[in-house]
């Protein structure tokens, strides 16, 4: 299994601690997403008869690393897991911190002579992996048509791993997400404002109080609270002919929406927009998202999709890693793979520029674009692999195309790598 480190705890339960629960402490170490315990022990007989035999009979639950109850399955299960995003019937789903965790022991039934009990401990590692997430879509909670738990399952159907329900100016449904398998839900709410739209990810309820701002300074007011509260801010839309961002104002977000719904001129209106603040020296990390609201629309769920490499599919590590720019927008959930690097930097990060270093494109697929402010350049891959030397440069990232001719279109953006001055 990939990324995983184990160990084995062997522990004897005398007879006379039957009837009692007591704990064994184990001990989980940094940068795990996920922990398997299962335990074996001798129990006599089997069959539709075995529960009148005599016999061991071992219960298992399980505590955190603050003492915190996560769950209980008795002798049910043999094999339980726990994590942020995914855990066994019974159990919570938690942040897996280092620390010293507890098995509970319950000594239902021991035999006079005890019992040897074998648990084999998993630790599953954080290890990056490319998630792909639709993070504008809206639910009955607002003006969309299905439930959350609706949108989860048809997210799942189109391979996505992640969504994030970014209702109109509330945040009710933020407290109850549904739980989806394989399906990371990021809290976000739609700020609905006739000069702009903005999404503000990663809290339940990002407001003080309200939505309602008329000024500038009561709109940086509640910006300065959202952010406060741990939320990301990223503008939506922001050259739609319909519901443009109007706000005076070029540093109030710290994200920006390049592309909403079908690829179209108001999206690309967005990306030459985003280009001209990095050619001002912003660094401005990008998402997409599809502004579903009910079936047979022309915005359809994951189109387009954000595809991040984040260590884990917990929202806290796929969301930090969207700020950090590990990210690409894309038309859908393909398998497209888009990275950048630059000597010891990657998509997303800073680097020195250095005019004998070759900036490095990986993925698979056969040619693109990469863009500079000197312009845009055609790049040729061979085995996944290109190297372009370019001149000195604020940023540098990567579009493809789909189609010929008037069909030609935008197919994918990356987020770019940054440069200093050499």
């Amino acid at each position: 299994m990939r990324g995983v480190t184990a160990i084995v705890i062997k522990h004897h339960i005398p007879s006379d601690r039957q009837g009692q629960y007591y704990t064994i402490d184990f001990f989980v170490p940094e940068n795990v997403e996920k922990i398997t315990v299962s335990y074996d022990y001798y129990r006599k007989g089997g069959g539709v008869l075995s529960d009148l035999k005599p016999s061991n009979t071992v219960d298992i639950g399980l505590e955190d690393e603050v003492g915190r109850f996560l769950g209980w399955s008795g002798s049910a299960h043999r094999t339980i897991s726990v994590s942020e995003y995914d855990s066994s019937a019974g159990y919570l789903c938690t942040r897996i911190n280092s620390g010293n965790w507890k098995i509970i022991v319950g000594a239902y039934h021991i035999m006079p002579q005890g019992v040897d009990v074998t648990y084999n401990i998993e630790f599953q590692l954080k290890q990056t992996r490319l998630l792909y997430g639709d993070l504008h879509i809206h639910s009955n909670a607002s003006d969309g048509s299905l439930s959350a738990y609706e949108i989860g399952l048809l997210a799942r159907k189109k391979g996505l791993d992640f969504v994030a329900l970014a209702n109109h100016n509330n945040f009710a449904e933020n407290y109850s997400l549904p739980h989806i398998d394989g399906l990371t839900f990021i809290p976000a709410v739609e700020w609905t404002h006739y000069k702009g739209h903005i999404n503000l990810f990663g809290v339940e309820n990002p407001f003080e109080n309200s939505f309602v701002a008329n000024t500038k300074e009561e709109m940086h007011s509640l910006i300065d609270n959202a952010k406060s509260k741990g939320a990301t801010v990223s503008v939506n839309h922001p050259k739609c002919r319909f519901c443009p961002y109007l706000w005076e104002d070029e540093n109030a977000f710290d994200m920006m929406e390049i592309w909403n719904g079908p690829m179209r001129k108001t999206n690309e209106r967005a990306i030459e927009w985003w280009t001209s603040l990095l050619s001002k020296g912003r660094k401005i990390p990008i998402v997409g998202g599809s502004d579903f609201h009910k079936p047979k629309s022309l915005a359809k769920l994951g189109n387009p999709v954000t595809a991040v490499y984040s260590p884990s599919p917990s929202k806290e590590d796929i969301l930090g890693s969207i700020r950090r720019g590990r990210a690409f927008v894309c038309q859908k959930a393909d398998n497209l793979r888009l990275d950048l690097k630059y000597e010891n930097c990657i998509m997303g990060e800073s680097a020195k520029y250095k005019s004998e270093i070759p900036l490095k494109i990986e993925g698979n697929f056969d040619k693109a674009y990469l863009v500079t402010e000197q312009g845009e350049t055609p790049i040729t891959l061979q085995n996944g692999i290109a190297e372009a030397f370019i001149k000195q440069t604020k940023f540098a990232y990567i579009k493809l195309y789909r189609g010929f001719g008037r069909l030609r279109h935008i197919y994918a953006v990356s987020n770019p790598i940054y440069f200093d001055e050499e």
